[in-house]
C-alpha cells in the first residue's frame, strides 16, 4: 500500500495558477511533514527563474533543459527557511501532455540530487524508523490530471511506488508549536600542529560534537518530562465546538548533560593549541507537529533538529558572507569578532505555521522581502517580519556571536 499525501487546498490552487502561467513546463518543491501514518503538504513553491530567463522572459521548451543543480540549490536554500518538523518532502512538475510521459524520470533524478545535497549538510542522522519516501508529483497542464509516486531516497535503486494525493481544507491551521531558547557556549580549539587552519572545517567538527550533546539532552515540555511514546496532547482538553486544543504552544526547556556518564568512558588528551573559535549566545528555536495524535518523540525530534540546524545554518551563512566580502583565501587569524545572523519568523496566509529566515544587522527589510519572493514565491509585508532575537552589541547572552 502506497503513502497518502494530504495537501492544503491552497496548494491545489497554486498549482492550478502555475499551469496557466508557465508553458510548456514548470518545476518546484513540495514542503510539509512526514509521519509514520500520513504525510502533509502545506506549501508548493516553484523553482525561481535564472537570470537569463528573467531578462529574456523565455521558458525552456524541452525537459533536457531542466537544471538539476539549480533546483537542488533552491531546495538547500528553502530548507534553511523551514522550522523544525518541516522539510522538502518532494518535487513537482506541471507539463504539457507531450512532455508528461518523460517527466517522471526527470523528477527521480532531482529527488535523489536534493537528498544527496541535504544529507551532506546536515549534522544529525535519520532515525531507523524514519520515513525515507519522497514524493514526485506530476500534473498535466491540459487535463489537470495528477499522478503521484514516491521514491525511497535511502535506496539508490528505488523504483517508483504509487501514492495517493488528496486535498484537505484548513490543513495548515492544525499545527502545534514547540518553542525554546537554547544558551550556546561552544569552545572549539585550533590545534598548533595543523599547518593551515580551515575555520569552516574546524567549526563544522565542533558543531558535530555539540550536536551529539543536543541529541542526548533531556527536554521538559511545559515543565514535565514525558515518555517518548506518550501523546503530546495527553491530558489537554479540547475546546467545545472546536477541533483545536486549548494549548497550541508548548514551552520547552533543554537540559544538557554535564558528562556522558560511566557507560561512555573516554580518555582525556592534552593538545597544544594556537587559537580557538568560540560560539556564544542564545538561539530561538521552534518546531511544528501536526495536530493528529502526535507522539512526544516526534515533537522532541523535530525540535532537536531545529536547534542543530539553526546554529549550523547560521555558521554556513556567515562563512558564505565572509567569502563574498573578504575572499576565500583570507589567512589572517587575529582576534576577530563576528555576529552571526539573527533569526526571524514570517507567517503565511491561512496558516498557524511561521516560516524562518536569517538576517545580518545591516540587512534592510526590503532584502528579506525580496528573498521570500525569490525563494518561496511569497510576498511579505515589512510589519510581518518578526525578529526572534535582539541584537546586542555589548556581547551579552541575548544573541549569538562568533569569536576567533
Amino acid at each position: 500500500m502506497g503513502r497518502t499525501y494530504f495537501a492544503e487546498e491552497a496548494v491545489g490552487q497554486y498549482l492550478s495558477d502555475l499551469s496557466t502561467k508557465f508553458k510548456p513546463y514548470v518545476t518546484g518543491l513540495l514542503i510539509g511533514q512526514c509521519s509514520s501514518q500520513r504525510d502533509y503538504v502545506i506549501r508548493a513553491v516553484r523553482t525561481p527563474p535564472k537570470e537569463e530567463q528573467k531578462e529574456g522572459n523565455t521558458s525552456p521548451s524541452k525537459l533536457e533543459s531542466i537544471d538539476e543543480e539549480w533546483i537542488t540549490a533552491h531546495a538547500s536554500q528553502v530548507s534553511r527557511m523551514l522550522p523544525g518538523g518541516l522539510l522538502v518532502l518532494g518535487v513537482f512538475i506541471i507539463a504539457t501532455p507531450e512532455l508528461s510521459k518523460d517527466s517522471q524520470n526527470a523528477l527521480r533524478k532531482i529527488i535523489f540530487s536534493i537528498e544527496k545535497s541535504l544529507t551532506k549538510r546536515r549534522l544529525w542522522k535519520p532515525a531507523e524508523e524514519e520515513v525515507s519516501d519522497r514524493a514526485a508529483l506530476q500534473v498535466c497542464s491540459a487535463t489537470k490530471k495528477i499522478v503521484c509516486r514516491t521514491y525511497d531516497v535511502q535506496d539508490p535503486k528505488s523504483s517508483a511506488k504509487p501514492a495517493d494525493w488528496k486535498y484537505q481544507s484548513a490543513l495548515s491551521a492544525s499545527w502545534l508549536s514547540l518553542d525554546c531558547t537554547v544558551n550556546v557556549n561552544i569552545h572549539i580549539p585550533l590545534l598548533a600542529t595543523s599547518p593551515n587552519h580551515d575555520l569552516e572545517k574546524n567549526t563544522k567538527n565542533g558543531l558535530n560534537r555539540w550536536s551529539k550533546q543536543i541529541e542526548d539532552s533531556v527536554f521538559l515540555i511545559n515543565g514535565q518530562v514525558k515518555d517518548d511514546d506518550a501523546e503530546l496532547l495527553e491530558g489537554q482538553k479540547k475546546l467545545r465546538g472546536n477541533t483545536q486544543y486549548s494549548t497550541q504552544i508548548s514551552d520547552v526547556k533543554v537540559l544538557t548533560q554535564l558528562s556522558q556518564g560511566s557507560s561512555h568512558r573516554s580518555t582525556a588528551t592534552v593538545q597544544v593549541c594556537s587559537g580557538s573559535i568560540n560560539l556564544k549566545g542564545a538561539v530561538k528555536c521552534r518546531a511544528y507537529v501536526h495536530n493528529n495524535k502526535p507522539k512526544v518523540k516526534e515533537a522532541v525530534q523535530a525540535l532537536k533538529r531545529d536547534i542543530i540546524n539553526t546554529l549550523n545554518d547560521r555558521c554556513e551563512i556567515l562563512f558564505e558572507d565572509l567569502i563574498i566580502n573578504e575572499g576565500p583565501h583570507k589567512k589572517s587569524f587575529e582576534r576577530v569578532y563576528h555576529v552571526l545572523p539573527q533569526r526571524l519568523f514570517v507567517p503565511f496566509a491561512g496558516s498557524s505555521v511561521m516560516l524562518s529566515d536569517y538576517k545580518f544587522g545591516d540587512e534592510a527589510a526590503g532584502e528579506i522581502q525580496e528573498r521570500f519572493v525569490e525563494m518561496l514565491d511569497q510576498s511579505v509585508q515589512a510589519e510581518d517580519i518578526h525578529i526572534a532575537e535582539e541584537l546586542n552589541t555589548g556581547k551579552q547572552k541575548g544573541f549569538l556571536y562568533f569569536l576567533i
